[in-house]
């Protein structure tokens, strides 16, 4: 059986959740089994995940999920490994399946994949999973020979079809330990769509000359339904926050759509966002790095150039 553990943000189930539903729907498909779900503390509408893919939906129930710990959900994912019998466990590539995927390995005496972006083949009789490497220049098939098997997916690497209807809610009797360190605060970006979850993303660099102009990448987001991000040195200028940095520092993305305005393209940024199924770059600097990668360039002063595609998108919505 797969067990897919289904994240909830703030009680709400997200693209994230439905991404790794549908990955171990096709992964069970593949090993001739079902794809189960786990969801951790009170989550409304679970049953709504089997319209993605999941048979059932196991759910456990403590005070001490409330807040994510990373050894407490460790714990309690692994007590539920074992008592479905689970071979494969999948997670989300992101903070949180970063925080637990070894770790769930290690309890479970389990090979693990981190980063999958295809699902699971059985190629000549084993389990193999294909994964980016080398900042997505390559990719590569690694085959897990141990008996349980862990994986995080990464994000937006699945397309997220409906094939089911609601699934049966069942508790789980797991009872997770507490956990050993105290949250004091909690601090939630709010607002846009999160960047690793975000599917268009409009991105600024030093072009952009001072925070005070950032009003023009904001613009054309909001025209798109886009979420905003920055380079390094943007961030480390306190131009913009830093949850909003994307590079090989930073947040790693792949959005269907990335538009990059006044960034050079230094090959720590291009190693979080090369992954984007379609990068725009615009910079008035013909011999930018950045072109090179960049499946659309524009060649202009981006204080020119973004308004007027700004423009062009509002028009072209509002026909």
């Amino acid at each position: 059986m797969v067990l897919v553990y289904a994240e909830a943000t703030n009680g709400e189930f997200k693209k994230v959740a439905h991404e790794v539903i549908v990955y171990g729907k096709q992964t069970a498909d593949v090993l001739g089994t079902e794809c189960h779900a786990l969801v951790l503390g009170d989550a409304p509408g679970a049953e709504g995940l089997g319209k993605y893919g999941a048979a059932k939906v196991h759910r456990i129930s403590s005070p001490h999920l409330e807040g994510f710990d990373a050894a407490v959900y460790t714990v309690a994912i692994t007590e539920a490994a074992k008592q479905l019998g689970a071979t494969v466990i999948v997670v989300p590539h992101n903070s949180t399946g970063k925080n637990i995927t070894g770790r769930l390995a290690a309890r479970l005496e389990a090979g693990s994949v981190a980063g999958a972006n295809a699902v699971p083949m059985m190629k000549d009789g084993y389990f193999t999973v294909t994964k980016p490497v080398f900042s997505g220049k390559a990719f590569a098939d690694v085959q897990v020979l141990t008996d349980v098997k862990v994986i995080s997916l990464a994000g937006n690497s699945i397309p997220v079809t409906e094939a089911g209807g609601d699934a049966p809610v069942v508790e789980l009797s797991v009872e997770p330990p507490a956990p050993k360190t105290k949250v004091i605060n909690h601090q939630v970006a709010t607002g846009r769509t999160p960047l690793p979850e975000a599917e268009l993303v409009v991105s600024g660099g030093r072009g952009l000359k001072g925070p005070e102009n950032w009003a023009v990448i904001e613009d054309l987001a909001d025209a798109l339904g886009a979420t905003t991000a920055c380079s390094r040195p943007v961030a480390d200028s306190d131009w913009r926050p830093h949850h909003e940095h994307v590079g090989q520092t930073g947040v790693a993305i792949r959005p269907n759509l990335y538009i990059a305005a006044g960034i050079s393209g230094a090959i720590q940024h291009l190693a979080g966002v090369n992954n984007s199924k379609t990068i725009v770059v615009i910079n008035k600097d013909p011999d930018a790095p950045f072109f090179k990668a960049a499946d659309y360039g524009v060649v202009g002063d981006l204080f020119d150039v973004l308004p007027r595609l700004t423009e062009a998108v509002k028009k072209y919505k509002g026909q």
